[in-house]
């Protein structure tokens, strides 16, 4: 039964199906990283995500236009940002229970408009593959890489975006230095509020995008719809040592397992028992490799403090 799963159109399908399912990790992922970077800690993007999910799900089920669901998903993201930022950098409150706060809200919100507005989950017509000219041709390569929705393409880009920024860029530096010694940023003349407010709307219009990009590829929603992808993109900032490029890696890697997981489910060469075990392969795998991480690389040094300027 294995020699099934070992053959090339499996493995191509397989390996494409993983970069598809990286996707909502990568936005989400890469959105925490900026905020950790600058200091801040967002528990709350798996509930971004579920708003994200719903707004661009229920957009597309009405109107049909995957640009307003998209537009929606971002301005989910935005708004909830909006109100992270006023909670942790106006009012100073702890950032973890802040966190938590906002999932619990985006868990009961989504709940609860889902079964007065919609009832069932209804399908919605799934994201067009866009097939990039000549690359989508190579045999296999053309498959894997280069035959996806848009949204894909996008996540991806955003990672030498997201480096070019943080690195290379006078908001990259500001950003490095509030996250280290916000203090010491402080009396250079840098915002620490200003910088850790854009991080997080950054952060959260992307986790609000993750969300809608995941309902948009599933073309449907339903309760939980995450599942815990939010916090899994969360992990992948450790995962990732808090670097675009890391990132990436974190998320390809779990996309993959997980596809894996589900094509040997698929093929029916684990059944049983043995199918729920390999279904905790993904989280068993991101949880080895962040212990492993986590003794070599230091988080920035401001993570989860709050800044005030009347006592710095």
């Amino acid at each position: 039964m294995w020699s099934e799963f070992f053959t090339a159109s499996v493995l191509v399908a397989t390996l494409a199906s993983g970069i598809r399912l990286a996707t909502p990790f990568l936005l989400a992922a890469l959105g925490e990283a900026i905020g950790q970077r600058s200091g801040v800690l967002n528990l709350g993007v798996e509930g971004v995500m579920l708003i994200g999910a719903f707004g661009a799900y229920f957009t597309k089920l009405r109107t049909g236009s995957t640009l307003l669901a998209i537009g929606v998903a971002l301005g989910v993201g935005l708004v909830m940002g909006l109100v992270y930022a006023f909670m942790t950098v106006v009012m100073h409150a702890e950032q973890g229970i802040s966190g938590i706060g906002i999932f619990l809200f985006g868990l009961g919100f989504t709940d609860l408009v889902f079964q007065k507005q919609v009832g069932t989950p209804t399908p919605v017509p799934k994201l067009s593959a866009v097939e990039v000219p000549l690359l989508s041709d190579i045999p296999w390569i053309g498959e894997v890489l280069f035959q996806h929705s848009p949204l894909v393409y996008v996540a991806f880009l955003l990672v030498p975006i997201a480096w070019y920024v943080v690195n290379e860029t006078t908001f990259g530096l500001d950003l490095r230095a509030v996250g280290e010694t916000p203090e010491a940023a402080d009396t250079l003349g840098v915002s620490v509020a200003r910088i850790r407010t854009q991080t997080i709307l950054i952060g959260n219009m992307m986790a609000g995008l993750a969300g809608g990009s995941l309902a948009l590829e599933v073309a449907i929603f339903q309760q939980n719809l995450t599942a815990g992808q939010g916090f899994i993109a969360i992990a992948l900032v450790y995962f990732g040592a808090w670097r675009p490029g890391g990132v990436m890696a974190g998320a390809l890697l779990f996309g993959i397992v997980s596809a894996t997981v589900l094509r040997l489910k698929t093929l029916g060469i684990v059944e049983g028992a043995s199918s729920s075990l390999l279904a905790m392969a993904p989280a068993v795998l991101t949880i080895v490799v962040l212990v492993i991480v986590s003794r070599r690389i230091a988080a920035p040094a401001a993570l989860t403090r709050p800044f005030d300027r009347a006592t710095s």
